[in-house]
């Protein structure tokens, strides 16, 4: 069961990360089977469903939208969190909102996660 703290911690390390670019960093926080589903999925990837699984897509995904966007920065905004997830709205470098909802398994890495944005 997640907490305030735990999620707060998360959250930071989680801002931190892609503020690095450090694809390796930001995967840490995932299980190797994790699924990720975003808008930007369908654009970038031409993957119809929105939705990527593993480590290896992802991470080729991330990859691309990186490079893409080397001024690529967070600024966090709030956390909530429930039993076995937690949203963080943040601002991205563009000035756009966005969330994010991540589901944790028992040992604190990341087994799914959706991305939101305002436009």
């Amino acid at each position: 069961m997640l907490d305030q703290t735990t999620s707060e911690t998360f959250a930071k390390d989680w801002i931190d990360f892609w503020n690095s670019h450090d694809l390796e960093r930001i995967l840490q926080l995932y299980a190797e089977d994790f699924v990720f589903s975003s808008p930007f999925i369908i654009n970038i990837t031409g993957e119809p469903s929105g939705i990527l699984s593993g480590k290896r897509a992802v991470g080729a995904y991330w990859t691309i939208a990186l490079t893409r966007s080397p001024d690529l920065r967070f600024r966090l905004e709030s956390v909530r969190w429930g039993i076995n997830s937690l949203v963080i709205n943040y601002q991205r470098h563009d000035g756009r909102k966005a969330s994010e909802w991540f589901e944790f398994r028992s040992d604190g890495k990341v087994i799914r996660s959706c991305a939101h944005y305002a436009i």
